[in-house]
C-alpha cells in the first residue's frame, strides 16, 4: 500500500489539514497576543517559529508513536480500517459546517481548550516582562499543547494517511511523514509572515471567518474521497 501511496496524495491530505480553521484560528490569536507582548518585531518573529518547529515535532512525534504502536502490537489491519471510518465520518460533519457552520455537533478543540490557551499566553505576557528566555519556553510548550488539544478538530486526514501508512513498514513511512508534516505547517509560516510584514491579526480573522466554511467544505470532500479509497481498497 506504501508504494502505492502517491506524493500527490500525501501532499493534498497534508494541506487539506493544514488549511483547518481551527489551526489558522488559534495561530492568528496567538500572534496578536505576541504581537502584543513582544515589542520587537524580530522576537514575534523569533517566537511564532519556535511555535511552528514544535507543532512540527510533536504532530510528526505522534504519527510515528502510533505507526510503531500499529505494527507493534500487530494492529495494522483493524487501524486501518478504523482509519477509513473516521475518514468517511470526519468528512461528514465538516461538508455539514459548510451548510450548518456550528450548528450540532461540529469537529472542535477539546472543551475547555481555548480558556487553556488564553492563560498560558497571558503567562508568557508576564515572564516576557520578568524572565524573556522563559517566555519563548511557553512559545514551544504552546505548541505542544495547541497540537493535543486541537486533534479532534485537526487529526482526521493525518490518521487516514497514518492509516494507509500503517500498511507498509516503518523505515517508508518515516519520510512520508516528515514531508507531510513539512506541508503542514507552510501555511503557518505565511501567516507568521504576513502578520511580521505589516497585516494585522484583525484582518488575518476576518478572512477567516469570511472563508471557514469553504474550508471545511474542501476538507470534507477531500476526506470522504480518501476514506473512500480506503475502503475501495479493502474490497
Amino acid at each position: 500500500m506504501v508504494q502505492e501511496l502517491s506524493l500527490g496524495l500525501i501532499i493534498a491530505a497534508a494541506l487539506a489539514d493544514s488549511i483547518n480553521p481551527c489551526v489558522f484560528g488559534v495561530l492568528i490569536f496567538l500572534l496578536a497576543y505576541m504581537t502584543k507582548v513582544f515589542k520587537d518585531k524580530k522576537r514575534m518573529l523569533l517566537a511564532g517559529l519556535i511555535y511552528i518547529t514544535t507543532v512540527y515535532i510533536t504532530y510528526f512525534l505522534i504519527g510515528i508513536g502510533l505507526l510503531t504502536l500499529a505494527y507493534t502490537a500487530g494492529f495494522a489491519k483493524p487501524f486501518y480500517k478504523i482509519a477509513a471510518g473516521i475518514a468517511i465520518i470526519a468528512g461528514l460533519f465538516e461538508i455539514k459546517d459548510f451548510f450548518w457552520y456550528g450548528k450540532g455537533f461540529s469537529l472542535q478543540m477539546i472543551p475547555g481548550a481555548g480558556e487553556r490557551i488564553k492563560k498560558y499566553a497571558a503567562e508568557m505576557e508576564q515572564l516576557e516582562v520578568k524572565h524573556p528566555a522563559l517566555s519563548l519556553l511557553v512559545a514551544a510548550f504552546l505548541g505542544v499543547f495547541v497540537v493535543l488539544v486541537e486533534l479532534p478538530c485537526t487529526g482526521a486526514p493525518y490518521l487516514a494517511i497514518l492509516g494507509l501508512l500503517s500498511a507498509g513498514d516503518l523505515s517508508q513511512g518515516i519520510p512520508l511523514l516528515l514531508l507531510y508534516n513539512f506541508i503542514f505547517i507552510l501555511p503557518l509560516f505565511v501567516i507568521i509572515g504576513l502578520v511580521y510584514f505589516g497585516q494585522t491579526s484583525k484582518q488575518l480573522e476576518k478572512w477567516r471567518k469570511e472563508n471557514r466554511g469553504l474550508m471545511r467544505l474542501g476538507i470534507g470532500l477531500f476526506l470522504l474521497a480518501l476514506g473512500a479509497y480506503m475502503v475501495w481498497a479493502i474490497i
